[in-house]
């Protein structure tokens, strides 16, 4: 079956990481065409979603035999890694689905994750999540056979965009917590369309009213008979999102050091007053010495990034009842150290590469900026030095971080 998205006519359904990537690389070019031109706009991404949709991204990591790509988080890390490349603000939205579509499987029971993944996978659903821990929590009322959610969450990413919102919440009068996935097309979930931030534009993470947003017990994520059934793999919500960030950060540094060696190549000049002059900016030392330098850091990140990739991976695909608290522990350090490398090295690429390319590409028809506003943006998620701290506590004392919403 082919798919056609305006001028683009999708083939059928790629079986193999590699084909999906070079899917994932189609998508991002036809992102980048006009990415600065919709950040200025900074609508509700539907359109964009319906691209990831139509050409099968979204459905990437569901189950085969309900339609979906049946493919392995490596592959998940990489597509997002390439969408940024061509728009952060998606590859965010791509990557936060991913995660939302998998949290059935890091909270939930065999019955609830097999209904998740059919009906997302089968509907071609995208995920979004009301869950800021740093706001104050929903108040859900029990009501005997159902849950009752109402509350304010300040970030809700993907927003108007998305076909299923993940809620979190604490039932009245207990400290217990409980997931569930809801439709977000209903009267009770309320987008405000307030996100108005200096970069990632186009996620819609604005603020959402939940105003008594009901649910079956059934739905509540992991519990059996109104008790949760706990696992050392339910703690790996945070971990497991915060490699996506890794990856959707090294991808918007390619975009911008890409973008850049182009701007480079085809119209910056070269300087005529350093003594040793050339004919052609590609030929100014200090021109291969900056992407010189660049290049080398983003690989050594890109590579590392890679590397904490597959040890995800290979937890995230493991039997749940395997994880250890030391493992658990172990890998939370190793994606701390791979989000801030990937977050330092993307912020001084999106700060250097006007040094390299000169004072006319600031003009806001270049829109070098987006990389850099983008990057900016989203390292602010949580403090970096909270993770370096992390590592480094890891490092003298072999302590492991507890598991927390951020940690």
């Amino acid at each position: 079956m082919t798919v056609t998205t305006g001028e683009t006519v999708w083939a059928e359904t790629p079986t193999t990481s590699a084909e999906w990537i070079a899917r994932a690389q189609k998508v991002s070019d036809i992102l980048a065409r006009d990415a600065v031109e919709r950040d200025r706009v900074g609508a509700a991404p539907y359109a964009e979603v319906q691209l990831l949709k139509d050409s099968g991204l979204v459905t990437l990591l569901g189950p085969s035999e309900f339609g979906g790509g049946g493919q392995r988080w490596e592959t998940a890390y990489q597509v997002v890694r390439v969408i940024a490349r061509g728009d952060g603000s998606i590859g965010q939205l791509l990557g936060y689905h991913y995660l939302w579509a998998w949290a059935v499987r890091l909270v939930g029971t065999e019955p609830q994750i097999g209904a998740v993944e059919e009906l997302y996978t089968s509907n071609n659903f995208l995920l979004g999540g009301a869950v800021n821990p740093r706001d104050t929590d929903l108040t859900i009322v029990d009501r005997g056979e159902t849950l009752v959610y109402n509350g304010v969450k300040s970030f809700s990413t993907g927003g108007r965009a998305t076909d299923l919102t993940v809620l979190e919440g604490i039932i009245e009068g207990t400290a217990t917590h409980v997931f569930a996935i809801v439709p977000t097309a209903q009267d009770g979930i309320v987008f405000r369309g307030d996100w108005d931030n200096l970069g990632q534009r186009l996620t819609d993470s604005g603020s959402v009213e939940i105003n008594d947003v009901e649910v079956d017990w059934a739905g509540a994520a992991g519990f059996v008979n109104k008790e949760f059934q706990p696992l050392v793999y339910n703690t790996l919500n945070f971990p497991a999102l915060e490699i996506v960030f890794a990856n959707f950060y090294v991808g918007i540094a390619r975009g911008a050091l890409d973008t850049a060696a182009e701007y480079t190549r085809t119209r910056t000049r070269p300087w005529p007053y350093g003594g040793d002059n050339k004919e052609l900016a590609t030929d100014e030392w200090y021109l291969r010495e900056g992407y010189g330098d660049l290049q080398a850091k983003l690989w050594a990140a890109e590579a590392f990034v890679d590397q904490v990739n597959r040890e995800s991976d290979a937890v995230l695909h493991d039997a749940r009842e395997n994880l250890t608290e030391q493992a658990r522990g172990d890998l939370a350090v190793r994606i701390a150290a791979a989000k801030l490398r990937a977050a330092d090295v993307a912020l001084e690429i999106g700060t250097r590469v006007f040094e390299l390319t000169g004072a006319r590409a600031t003009s806001n028809s270049v829109g070098l900026d987006i990389f850099w506003r983008n990057v900016r943006t989203h390292t602010l998620h949580d403090p970096v030095a909270y993770k370096r701290r992390e590592v480094g506590g890891y490092v003298l004392t072999g302590e492991i971080p507890e598991p927390t919403w951020y940690t």
